[in-house]
């Protein structure tokens, strides 16, 4: 009968003798009706849905759809091209984060396990989601616990709980204590009583906080998105006021409905709304995103969502968990420290290689095997295995020797203070982060055959004397160090954030060079203030921090977050979610819980921390050249605005179609920046991203309506033009996109510097494009675009000049004329 206590398992049965009957088939079914099966919801992603409704109704794409279906109810389609800026721009968003999505689940899909549970006295295996609550559940050695349980017999069982606690040690559990769903049995066997099933288990109670959708902050976004909001308050009321005045042009309202012309009056309106929505650089910044999310793909790193590429550039601050991260998980044998002269080193190395050689060695084991290359196992008489119930194990040697090896508590514990130098050195190496063992052996032993010493005398003696004490420390990563120099370099500060013990992580830290000649600074997290200010000030002093529990690792990233920094975490583990999700940028490894996965940003599918600068660079090059190409689009957004407004006032026709700023805009800003984009660039990141583009963009885009207006307002009386002839107005507008085109490509020269690159080419291949463009009859009939000759080429090439002369001018004088102001404003 089963008493509670540790017992030896019964051989040959595969589970102990028990009279414990469990739950009776009845008793099953009527759980089952009430729903407590070992059955949770996980949604390991983002839905089909979520994703197209995201990059669906978005802001931009109501505008541009608005302002598409007004010139289709015109019937005028060619002047409607713009409107596929809508599909392609959510075609890369959706497309991206599907992909992304459907990776994710892949590796999200666990091994459906098969479990044994006691049922009508007998024992049964079922699958993981038809236990139920009030099973007994035999728990065996590398089994996932499937939900919450009770122990109720043990035989020796230890448990891996660090995907929940973050405490890479195993814990050694007894009757009474409280198991969790997501811990891994690493030895030994129980049988315990579920408590919780599916959605009420612990590790589902722990991430379903952490469930919620959270979209990743980008700075490029947030720009464009103020962009777009500004110019929605402007282009509504200019909008309408272009309509009546390009109505007026025509005869007003009742002759432009009477004879249709109000249709071409629509189109002038919408080819000024058009031009103020930066359509291609929210189509851009999809596209930079998306190509860089399928280049970090090539290297093992999962972008969910397309802005993760960009937010890593800004990050300032980058808390690591230990294990997974720096460490694999592994263990290494480090060192041998004799602590006799009685004996060889030689003989006490061959002594713990044959206590390590079992049939079956554990990671230690195998660990200190693989660093002992020289002695060759084999001389052991007699061996009693190694047992986590004992911790330890032991072996007799030809010559009648017994050697014990085992944690030095343990071995030592009949001995209290008996050792004091060696108790002082085990405590020292624990302190620099090493697990410490122990090669013992009975004072006087007896010098006869202890071929069955084992059988006789299965305890430990108590006259134990140590002999040498063996370090091991858990593998640190190859590419660890490196990575973390890189960060330092980069200005980026790094904090190991782990649940073990404090001085083991500092030690670990040190060997990697965290801090660089620097030693870490270490802290017990259980010293923590709660208060969040408090805890914000005491962060800037510390590097390292163990014993941290999960609501902790969430209140870190807060505090650093209220010190302005911009916060990157790391994790694998169930308890690592919630401060996934409330950093920045959440980064996973691929070996992490499911659920840590579907909140994370990132996936390092390969679990390499040695990508990360790679995220790093990519994050860098969307950042730097999106600042460079976005200046082109708000020149176009600035333009666009004046000419409106100037056409407003003085009410002549639209000086161009929305066709012509579609040709345009392709030619010297779109396709262009597409390349640009796409440049090497690792300028480290800097805020003001949305100032410094306004600060470029307000003096070309001003000097540009300046003269796209002046020309307007002159060409007709220059060129004795009657604006009221179709094609007089068709030729108009031809000039003024001339001169128009011959700006965008002063500002794309302004932009691609340096130009003694393939950058001068690659301005001189687009303004060749738009020329030859223009020569072509099937794209001048399309685009609507005839060439001047005569006086009129004279005048066109006259403006256009005089608007060189002038980008020049207000280039050069802005930053004067915004220092004047700022001098002014600020009383100076």
């Amino acid at each position: 009968m089963s008493t509670g206590s540790e017992q030896e398992p019964t051989v040959g049965t595969g589970f102990p003798d028990t009279d414990r009957p469990g739950l009776s088939s009845q008793e099953v079914e009527q759980l089952k009706a009430q729903g407590l099966v070992n059955v949770s919801q996980d949604q390991t992603s983002r839905s089909l849905g979520q994703i197209i409704r995201d990059n669906v109704f978005t802001l931009f794409n109501g505008i541009i759809l608005t302002a598409m279906v007004v010139v289709l109810l015109t019937g005028q389609w060619k002047d409607a091209v713009f409107g596929l800026i809508i599909i392609i721009n959510t075609g890369i968003g959706v497309a991206t984060e599907l992909k992304a999505k459907h990776t994710l689940d892949g590796l999200s899909i666990l091994v459906a396990s098969d479990y044994t549970v006691r049922r009508d006295g007998r024992n049964l295996t079922v699958p993981h989601d038809a236990i139920v609550k009030g099973d007994l559940l035999w728990i065996r050695s590398g089994d996932q616990v499937p939900a919450d349980a009770q122990i109720i017999d043990t035989y020796g069982l230890e448990l891996d709980e660090s995907m929940l606690t973050g405490e890479s040690r195993t814990v050694k559990h007894k009757p009474g204590d409280q198991v969790y769903s997501g811990s891994t049995a690493v030895s030994g066997m129980a049988l315990a009583q579920v408590t919780a099933v599916g959605a009420d288990s612990y590790a589902a109670t722990l991430t379903a906080k952490a469930k919620v959708y959270k979209k990743v902050r980008s700075d490029l976004n947030e720009g464009i998105n103020t962009i777009l909001k500004v110019m929605t308050v402007v282009v509504i009321p200019l909008c309408l006021l272009l309509i009546f005045t390009q109505m007026r042009t025509v005869g007003g309202f009742q002759t432009a409905l009477a004879t249709g012309a109000w249709r071409q009056a629509v189109v002038s309106a919408v080819a000024g709304v058009v031009g103020m929505i930066p359509e291609g650089l929210v189509l851009l910044t999809s596209l930079n995103f998306a190509l860089a999310a399928i280049r970090l793909a090539r290297h093992q790193t999962l972008v969910q969502q397309m802005e993760s590429v960009e937010t890593l550039a800004r990050v300032d601050a980058l808390n690591l968990d230990k294990t997974g991260t720096i460490t694999d998980g592994g263990i290494v044998y480090d060192d041998l420290y004799q602590l006799t002269k009685d004996l060889p080193a030689q003989q006490l190395r061959q002594a713990l290689v044959d206590v390590c050689a079992e049939e079956s060695p554990n990671a230690t084991g195998r660990a200190i095997l693989k660093g002992m290359d020289d002695p060759h196992p084999g001389r052991a008489v007699s061996r009693l295995p190694f047992s986590s119930a004992r911790k330890w194990s032991a072996v007799a040697d030809q010559s009648g020797r017994i050697w014990y090896f085992g944690a030095p508590e343990v071995l030592l514990a009949s001995q209290a203070g008996r050792w004091p130098q060696v108790d002082q050195q085990v405590a020292d190496l624990a302190d620099r982060g090493y697990r410490v063992l122990m090669l013992a052996s009975p004072d006087g032993y007896p010098s006869t055959d202890q071929s069955d010493y084992f059988t006789s005398s299965p305890d430990l003696p108590g006259n134990l004397k140590p002999l040498a004490l063996i370090t091991c420390s858990e593998h640190i990563r190859d590419d660890a160090a490196e990575t973390l120099a890189w960060f330092r370099q980069q200005g980026v500060r790094c904090r190991v954030i782990s649940g073990d013990n404090p001085a083991t992580v500092a030690a670990i830290a040190s060997k990697v060079g965290l801090t660089g000649d620097r030693a870490p600074r270490a802290m017990d997290a259980r010293q923590l203030p709660e208060d969040t200010a408090a805890l914000a000030e005491v962060l800037e002093d510390v590097d390292v921090l163990g014993r941290v529990l999960p609501d902790q690792k969430k209140a870190i990233v807060q505090a650093l977050h209220l010190k302005g920094h911009t916060v990157a975490m790391t994790g694998d583990g169930v308890n690592d979610s919630l401060a996934l999700k409330e950093a920045d940028l959440g980064i996973a490894m691929g070996n992490a819980a499911a659920a840590t996965k579907a909140v994370a940003q990132l996936v390092l599918v390969d679990s390499r921390f040695s990508h990360l600068p790679d995220v790093v660079a990519r994050g860098r090059q969307v950042m730097a050249n999106m600042e460079r190409v976005a200046g082109l689009f708000l020149v176009k957004t600035v333009y666009s605005a004046l000419i409106s407004l100037g056409v407003v006032l003085t009410g002549i026709p639209f000086p161009y179609l929305p066709r012509h700023i579609t040709y345009i805009g392709a030619l010297t800003i779109g396709t262009p920046a597409f390349f640009l984009a796409l440049a090497h660039n690792t300028r480290r990141y800097r805020p003001g991203f949305l100032k410094r583009v306004v600060t470029f963009a307000l003096p070309s885009g001003i000097a540009t309506a300046f003269i796209v207006l002046a020309a307007a307002w002159s060409l007709p009386g220059l060129l004795d033009l009657n604006l009221a002839r179709p094609g007089d107005l068709g030729r108009w507008r031809s000039a003024c996109a001339i001169i128009l085109f011959c700006m965008g490509v002063l500002v794309l020269t302004q932009v691609a510097r340096p130009l003694r690159s393939w950058r001068g080419l690659l301005v001189l291949f687009f303004a060749a494009v738009g020329v030859i463009g223009a020569l072509i009859p099937i794209v001048a009939q399309f685009f609507a675009i005839s060439l001047p000759t005569g006086p009129a080429l004279a005048a066109t090439v006259a403006f256009a000049l005089v608007g060189a002369l002038l980008m020049v001018l207000a280039v050069l004088g802005y930053p004067a004329c915004a220092r004047y102001i700022r001098q002014v404003t600020h009383g100076r």
